[in-house]
C-alpha cells in the first residue's frame, strides 16, 4: 500500500512539472484515458488484438502481419489518440 501511495505521489509530481514546463515553452499537454488500450491496438491497421501479458515484448498483427515492438507500438497509438483528441477539441 505504501509503495503504491509513493508511486502515485511521484507520478503526480512528474505530471505537475511536465505541465509547468509545457506552459513555459508554449506547448500543450493532452492526457488520454489511463485505460486506453495502447499496446493492444495495431498502429498500422487499427486491429485490436486483445490483452497481452507484460512478458510479451513484441507481437505480429494477425490482420496486416505488421510486426510490433510493444512499447513503440503503444507510443504510436498514444500519439494518434492525443492528436485525435486535439482535433476534436
Amino acid at each position: 500500500k505504501l509503495a503504491k501511495s509513493i508511486s502515485d505521489v511521484s507520478w503526480s509530481a512528474f505530471v505537475t512539472k511536465l505541465e509547468y514546463k509545457a506552459k513555459w515553452y508554449g506547448k500543450t499537454i493532452l492526457k488520454i484515458s489511463r485505460w486506453f488500450p495502447s499496446s493492444q491496438i495495431c498502429s498500422h491497421c487499427g486491429h485490436q488484438d486483445g490483452k497481452k501479458s507484460l512478458e510479451i515484448r513484441d507481437w505480429t498483427c494477425p490482420v496486416c502481419y505488421e510486426h510490433h515492438d510493444r512499447d513503440i507500438n503503444a507510443s504510436k497509438n498514444i500519439l494518434a489518440e492525443g492528436l485525435k483528441t486535439l482535433v476534436l477539441a
